[in-house]
């Protein structure tokens, strides 16, 4: 360090940063790194994070945050090397009795038995050393008040500030000698990084307060920065002080960077020309997808796009497309895009990697795959398989992080930087927990959004992932109104920061609409609300409606809509009236007399041509025995889908269904006849063509998605009985005169009140034999029965009433359950700064224990089917295990293919009686998993329930005490 950097204290100064270390022996590589050089790697790291990663955006507003153009960089590498200031105090120095030794030799000595009594976090401390720093420097309290929650929330909570007082003054280190030490150390830093002068605090100050979604994303980064430079292997101690320095720093964190194999996106993208989007996907674009680019085009600022259009239309493509042309716009660096669930997410990893390999080669290798279940992914296995030994363990060698940023995330025996292949997917660094939206493009489930805006610990990782990024969003209307507090919640943040959001769905009910867009543009606002927003209704469909804040912050909101690529179909909509049965429990419900046998005996008739039928069910049970009824009169000309087949079989089945139902020009051959009976996974990304829809009511929207399925693909060659595309409402009973039968099943999934409004409309256009013209009704279909208008009979008027009021109070609880739990408290979107934001809030959480914050509903878990006796088991394919049940690598797929979710009913049993095989403990895929031992017949227990596996049914769970 040069030696003029002394010449502003006296000579013992130097002896005290000689000694305050930052990072023991232990945990530095067998030396212990000094306090300041800690600092300094972070620092260091930051500035290679601002120039091969930050956003182009990101710079522009540190920019004007520091005072001007190339002024961002050096601040943004201070917020982020001062995070540890606050472990020069006696609480944390006196951790590591050695360490602490030469501190008091030096001569900054403590009470050790009040220090020692009582403990006081080092980030805490340093919030507070900081806030008097700071205000000696002159800073202006505006200032203070944002940069302080950095320092003191880098361990992921951002505290109160009556929560920076230690219990005794001792602890944060009392006298002349440890106030000079502090502020000697916070100068001496500043100063490394260019900060000069006598008082180089002073010039650190910020010119402007940053918004409060921009100090999370930066908290974000700080964290990202501190991780990165803990790392033991890249970082190793350095114990002499007179080798710290910002030159050494910066060659350890150019090294550090260039061994992970961190990147950013693409960068300073060229905006995209009318060529672009057939070179991104082969062909032209349709009607509804120039409109969504020619609004994109006509937006002034990055604000929120919502796309409404059925199945097929293209909205996937015209969003990526938009997304491109978003961020070359506003400068952006990859895109983020999230999906219903699992399922859909994986086939949109494939799509999304091919899409920009046609942006710009190698690009698709920045892609993560971000739900719970990758490990289930071929293709994203097959990706990390190319990365060498290490990458059986890649998911769980950086799946855990230590708070202290003190320990490295490598396992014993991982293999080295540069080992092994090519590497295919992104870096190992962005493959850890809450990481995993920092990579560049990611792919993934909403949920990685909704975490994002719940109140938990290192929330700011999750927001630092999205603000940069064009967000995608698809099938939005499947949000329940506890998913949509989060969704809401979400969207502010992300209008605050400014981070273009592009949401897609066949349609949504004008309310649904205009929350989503409320709450984006009250973000960009500030505010708790959007005040006097008027949102037109669109009067077409396909339709777009756009929002982004304009002159002055004034909402500025753009509607168009368009005709479909394809003619409207005239839908015929008939009814399988299904009357009440005995006492309404689960065993009347299912009976197949009841409730199979109308299904029988229309397809009997109406088949005697061929043709290719899908059958909905709203119960995992409704299908089984359905299917089983239908199996018996056309045998094997029936297929069963549904979540309780295991994993291999679900993927088979659900590959073979889409292959034979594709279009034309790419199936394997239409089948002369074929009948799929399948729960509500036929309702989203389930791109197949029926002849005819039988499906159980459900709420209108969801209603006609699954309408979506019929007369699909144009040259389909269909016989005469099923040439006009009709679907077959079952689960309900509409001849009774008063207000209708519906099975107890459904009005638990979705409520009786919604229901009732649909079957109303079920029932007008059935009493006088009409049609639905779809796609073309559908946005009045859906507005009728989400509306306040009269809908239904006078004769179902009381019903309706005493429905509305249940609805309503379910809607009312569930939204005050989310409210514990969503980033923002109530009444507190105004607030200027970070402090005080998790008061209240939620520590670390499992990835299961996430999914149940932000999903409402009953809990449930998945387990991993194995069969045999205690000596020896094998996977459900008939591949042998190891005695205690181990696993050779080539065995892996076989074993996880046996993975099947229980019913929530069972959760308790499942979580009480069932643990790992003894040999899967030591498996980075398999050491949390649930073993289910299956008897040689496929059957076992689990408490009161009987449970059986049949190859054809999937998992049969019989027993237990009987729904109330």
């Amino acid at each position: 360090m040069a030696e003029d950097r002394w010449q502003w204290y006296p000579p013992e100064v130097k002896g005290w940063l000689g000694v305050l270390w930052g990072k023991s022996a232990g945990r530095a590589g067998g030396s212990a790194n000094l306090l300041l050089s800690h600092m300094l790697d972070t620092a260091a790291v930051a500035e290679v994070v601002w120039d091969r990663y930050l956003p182009p955006v990101t710079k522009r507003r540190l920019d004007a945050v520091a005072g001007g153009q190339g002024t961002g960089r050096r601040l943004f590498a201070w917020l982020c090397g001062i995070h540890d200031y606050g472990k020069a105090v006696p609480a944390f120095q006196h951790v590591d009795s050695d360490l602490a030794d030469a501190v008091r030799r030096a001569g900054l000595s403590w009470d050790r038995f009040a220090v020692k009594s009582e403990s006081w976090r080092h980030d805490k401390a340093g919030g507070r050393l900081l806030r008097a720093a700071l205000a000696k420097a002159g800073w202006a309290e505006e200032q203070i008040d944002w940069v302080w929650p950095l320092v003191a929330g880098h361990h992921g909570r951002f505290p109160t500030l009556g929560q920076l007082r230690p219990k005794k003054e001792a602890l944060q280190g009392k006298g002349p000698s440890w106030k000079l030490a502090q502020s000697a150390l916070v100068e001496v830093f500043s100063r490394e990084l260019g900060f000069e002068g006598e008082w180089p605090l002073a010039a650190v100050e910020p010119a402007l307060v940053p918004s409060r979604a921009m100090q999370l994303q930066l908290s974000g980064l700080v964290v990202m920065a501190d991780w990165i430079a803990s790392d033991e292997r890249h970082f190793a101690g350095i114990p002499d002080l007179a080798k710290v320095t910002i030159v050494q720093a910066r060659q350890r964190a150019a090294a550090a960077w260039s061994s992970l194999g961190l990147r950013g996106g693409w960068g300073v993208l060229p905006t995209p020309g009318p060529e672009a989007f057939r070179d991104r996907f082969g062909h032209g674009t349709r009607p509804s997808q120039d409109l969504v680019l020619d609004v994109v085009r006509r937006m002034g600022g990055p604000g929120l796009v919502i796309v409404e259009a059925p199945m097929g239309e293209g909205k996937t493509k015209a969003a990526l497309a938009a997304a491109e042309l978003l961020a070359a716009r506003y400068g952006l660096d990859g895109v983020y895009l999230g999906m219903p669930t699992q399922a859909t997410a994986d086939p949109m990893f494939t799509q999304v990697r091919a899409w920009l390999r046609n942006v710009e080669e190698g690009l698709e290798d920045q892609v993560a795959l971000l739900h719970g279940k990758r490990m289930f992914n071929k293709e994203w296995r097959g990706l990390l398989e190319g990365a060498g030994e290490w990458s059986q363990d890649a998911d769980s060698r950086y799946s855990t992080v230590d708070e202290y940023g003190m320990r490295s995330d490598c396992f014993d025996g991982c293999g080295g930087e540069g080992e092994g292949g090519e590497r295919r997917a992104p870096a190992e660094w962005f493959l850890g927990r809450r990481r995993g939206l920092l990579s560049p493009f990611a792919v993934g489930t909403i949920d990685q959004l909704l975490y994002a805006a719940t109140r938990t610990k290192h929330v700011m990782l999750r927001m630092a992932g999205l603000v940069g990024k064009v967000v995608v969003l698809d099938e939005v209307h499947a949000a329940d109104v506890y998913m949509s507090q989060f969704l809401l919640e979400g969207l502010w943040w992300l209008g605050q920061a400014g981070v273009p959001v592009v949401l897609l769905s066949a349609t949504l009910p004008p309310e649904q609409r205009r929350r989503l867009v409320a709450a984006y543009l009250a973000g960009t606002r500030s505010a708790e609300v959007a005040a006097g927003l008027e949102v037109p209704e669109p009067q077409g469909y396909p339709s777009v409606t756009a929002a982004w804040p304009g002159r002055g912050g004034k909402p500025e909101v753009l509607v168009e809509s368009t005709e479909s690529w394809r003619d409207d179909l005239r839908v015929r909509v008939e009814v399988l009236d299904e009357p009440p049965t005995r006492t309404d429990s689960r065993a009347a419900e299912n009976d197949a007399g009841a409730a199979d046998t109308p299904v029988v005996d229309y397809l009997r008739e109406r088949l005697v041509g061929g043709g290719c039928v899908l059958v909905i069910r709203n119960t995992v049970d409704r299908a089984q025995s359905t299917f089983d009824a239908l199996r018996k009169e056309f045998g094997a000309d029936v297929r069963l889908l549904h979540g309780r087949l295991h994993t291999g079989h679900r993927a088979d089945r659900t590959q073979e269904v889409l292959d034979l139902l594709a279009p034309p020009a790419v199936g394997a051959g239409r089948p002369g006849r074929l009948i799929v009976v399948a729960t509500q996974l036929a309702e989203q990304s389930f791109d197949v063509d029926a002849d005819l829809l039988i499906t159980d009511l459900a709420p209108m929207d969801l209603f006609l998605q699954r309408i979506g399925r019929l007369h699909r693909h144009d040259g389909v060659k269909r016989s005469a009985l099923l040439e006009q595309p009709t679907v077959v409402v079952t689960g309900v009973g509409l001849d009774g005169g008063g207000a209708p039968h519906i099975l107890r099943a459904s009005e638990g999934i979705y409520g009786r009140y919604l229901l009732l409004r649909t079957a109303a409309e079920v029932e007008r256009v059935t009493a006088g034999g009409g049609t639905w013209s779809i796609p073309g009704q559908v946005a009045d279909l859906v507005a009728r029965v989400y509306g306040t208008d009269p809908v239904v009979p006078e004769a179902w008027g009381e019903a309706e009433t005493q429905a509305r009021r249940d609805w309503e109070e379910r809607q009312t609880e569930r939204r005050a359950k989310a409210a514990e739990y969503v980033l923002t408290r109530a009444g507190e979107h105004g607030a200027a700064t970070l402090a005080g934001l998790h008061y209240g809030g939620h520590g670390s959480l499992a990835e299961g224990q996430f999914e149940a914050l932000v999903r409402d509903g009953d809990r449930s878990v998945e387990v991993v089917l194995v069969r045999g006796t205690e000596d020896r088991f094998r996977t459900v394919t008939g591949r042998s295990l190891g005695p205690n049940g181990e696993v050779a690598a080539d065995v892996v797929d076989d074993v996880l293919c046996g993975t099947v979710r229980l019913p929530a009913r069972l959760t308790e049993a499942a979580e009480q009686a069932l643990g790992p095989l003894p040999g899967w403990r030591d498996h980075p895929w398999l050491r949390y998993s649930l073993a289910l031992k299956l008897d040689e017949q496929g059957e076992a227990s689990l408490g009161d329930f009987r449970l059986r596996y049949d190859e054809a049914l999937g998992l049969v769970v019989s027993g237990g005490r009987p729904y109330r």
